[in-house]
């Protein structure tokens, strides 16, 4: 304020927000420069091909093409609503989705808090370290593995059921028991992969607040159940909201490599009928509209996940 005077200086304006992106820009045009690669890969390969969507709407015949298949609207799917086989493939979809969130899920927190309190650090950098070699594994390896070791015909688990007077199992033909091996599977997979995520979110928790814990007297349980979970619940939610996005995709990739006709009542998911239709009866618009679908849903169920997550927990991907 000037001498003499009562009257307090005008607040400079704030600048608006492209002057300002072009100013940071500016600035650090290096770093921005290193975003241009990563911005045209999702334009290429992420956005252009959205244009193919109108194929759902369409009749489209390779031969003519994209633009010369006349519009059928919402033919298919109004087919895709009426047909009893993907009644019978969205249920199975949501099944095994929900076993592998309800049972795989929690898997990886409980071995990362398990690892986090081993104090042999050598120990526990080997047992990181092969639980999380599988996930470089290939599905067809894993799938290879997997029906050796269970098969009718000098499977390891049979011969052991055998050895012991019990019926061997046909793990890979049986309804009853096929998902089980695709959780199985899946979780032998996965889970330590998973597990580096919460390893990783575990130095993020100030240690002092262990410290403190101790000197009132609180013991592990209640160091773990007021400071360890809270610590790394930010990327629990992450986890499960991100893995409500692929509900609908339930494994494609896993289930082709390992099922067969005789378990498609049990198996059969959204991502294998596309492919089957799609490739094996070269219907492209039908299996167009199925993937269009799961796209729905799957963005659907992230975002009230992440509303229902800020509403009641106060935290969210965004």
């Amino acid at each position: 304020m000037k001498p003499g005077t009562n009257k307090l200086p005008m607040p400079h304006p704030k600048r608006g927000y492209m002057p300002r992106l072009w100013s940071d820009i500016w600035k650090e045009w290096d770093l921005y420069l290193l975003l241009v690669p990563g911005i045209l890969f999702i334009l290429l390969f992420k956005y252009t091909p959205m244009y193919g969507i109108v194929i759902a709407f369409k009749d489209f015949n390779i031969f003519t093409g994209l633009a010369d298949s006349p519009w059928v609207g919402w033919k298919n799917f109004e087919k895709l609503f009426t047909s009893p086989d993907f009644a019978l493939v969205f249920k199975n979809t949501v099944i095994i989705s929900l076993l592998k969130i309800v049972i795989l899920f929690p898997l990886p927190i409980i071995i990362a808090l398990m690892l986090n309190e081993m104090k042999n650090m050598i120990f526990k950098r080997s047992v990181q370290t092969v639980i999380y070699l599988p996930h470089f594994l290939s599905w067809v390896i894993v799938s290879g593995l997997f029906i050796d070791l269970l098969s009718t015909n000098g499977g390891l688990v049979n011969k052991l059921l055998v050895s012991l007077n019990l019926e061997p199992i046909a793990f890979f033909l049986d309804n009853s028991v096929f998902r089980s091996v695709l959780i199985t599977s899946a979780g032998w997979k996965e889970t330590g992969w998973s597990t580096i995520v919460y390893l990783a979110a575990f130095s993020s928790i100030d240690p002092v607040l262990y410290e403190a814990a101790k000197i009132d007297g609180s013991g592990k349980w209640k160091q773990l159940w007021h400071i360890t979970l809270p610590g790394i619940a930010p990327i629990i939610i992450l986890m499960f909201i991100l893995r409500l996005g692929s509900i609908l995709e339930a494994g494609t990739e896993q289930i082709l490599t390992m099922y067969n006709p005789v378990v498609y009542k049990v198996s059969d998911v959204i991502g294998t009928y596309v492919y089957r239709q799609g490739l094996g009866n070269q219907d492209y618009s039908f299996t167009t509209a199925v993937g269009l679908f799961e796209a729905v849903i799957s963005f659907t169920l992230v975002i009230v996940g992440n509303s229902l997550s800020k509403k009641y927990l106060q935290r969210g991907i965004w």
